[in-house]
C-alpha cells in the first residue's frame, strides 16, 4: 500500500481519482491548494505526489520545487494544457510522468503503479560505486561528484548514470533517449542537449575547471572520468 498526496482544485476530478486509486489499494490524501499540500506533508510521509498544474494559489511546478526541499518525493503533474513546452518543463524539473486532462482513470492508475514500483525498498542496502571523481550509489539513486552530492532531477540523474555506466564511449542520442527517456516517447532528441547543459552546469558549480562532459558533434555525449 502507498500513501499518495493529491493536490487537485477540482472537486470532481479529485474525487474520481481518489475513488480509482483507494479501490488500487492506496491512501490518499487530497489538498484542494498548496498551502493545504504543505501541511499535509509535515504530517505525513509520502511515496508520491500526483500535482494539478494550475491550482489556485500556486503552480503545480511550483509547489513540487517546495515539496521536494522538505523530502524526495516522485512526481506525476496532472494539466489541462497539452504543449509541449509545459511538458518539457515539468520533464525538466524532474517529474515523473505528466498526464494531460481529459485522462484514463485506468490508465492513470496504471502509471501510478509504475512510479511507485520505482521507488528504493527500504530493506535495501546501497552500495556506492566509484569511478573517477563519481560515487554512484545505484540503489539509492545518488551521485556525488568530487565528495559533494548532486542535486539532480530525474532525467539527469538517468542521463549521468547512462553515461557513468560506460564511462569513456561515445553514446548517441537516440542511445541516451532508449536508456533515459523510454517512458516518454513524445520527447525529442534535443531533450538530451537540454538536460546535458543543465547537468554540465552542475558539475562545474562542484568543479569549475573541469568539464568532464564530452560533446562529440553529429554523434553524441561521453564522460571523462579522467
Amino acid at each position: 500500500m502507498s500513501a499518495i498526496l493529491l493536490v487537485e482544485d477540482e472537486i470532481a476530478i479529485a474525487e474520481t481519482v481518489v475513488y480509482a486509486l483507494q479501490a488500487d489499494g492506496h491512501t490518499v490524501r487530497h489538498c484542494l491548494d498548496g498551502q493545504q499540500a504543505r501541511a499535509a506533508v509535515l504530517e505525513t510521509a509520502f511515496d508520491l505526489a500526483i500535482l494539478d498544474v494550475g491550482l489556485p494559489d500556486i503552480s503545480g511546478f511550483a509547489l513540487c520545487g517546495e515539496l521536494r526541499r522538505h523530502a524526495p518525493l516522485p512526481v506525476i503533474f496532472l494539466t489541462a494544457q497539452a504543449a509541449e513546452s509545459e511538458r518539457v518543463l515539468g520533464f525538466d524539473l524532474g517529474a515523473d510522468d505528466y498526464i494531460a486532462k481529459p485522462f484514463s482513470l485506468r490508465e492513470l492508475v496504471a502509471r501510478v503503479r509504475v512510479v511507485v514500483r520505482r521507488g528504493v525498498p527500504e530493506t535495501a542496502i546501497p552500495e556506492a560505486k566509484r569511478t573517477g571523481a563519481f560515487e554512484h550509489d545505484v540503489d539509492g539513486r545518488r551521485i556525488r561528484y568530487h565528495d559533494s552530492a548532486l542535486d539532480l532531477t530525474r532525467y539527469e540523474y538517468g542521463l549521468l548514470a547512462a553515461l557513468l555506466a560506460r564511462p569513456g564511449a561515445v553514446l548517441s542520442r537516440m542511445q541516451l533517449m532508449e536508456r533515459v527517456w523510454d517512458d516518454a516517447p513524445d520527447s525529442g532528441d534535443r531533450t538530451v542537449d537540454t538536460h546535458i547543459k543543465t547537468l554540465r552546469g552542475k558539475l562545474r558549480a562542484v568543479a569549475p575547471a573541469i568539464d568532464p562532459l564530452r560533446t562529440h558533434r553529429g554523434i553524441g555525449y561521453s564522460l571523462d572520468i579522467d
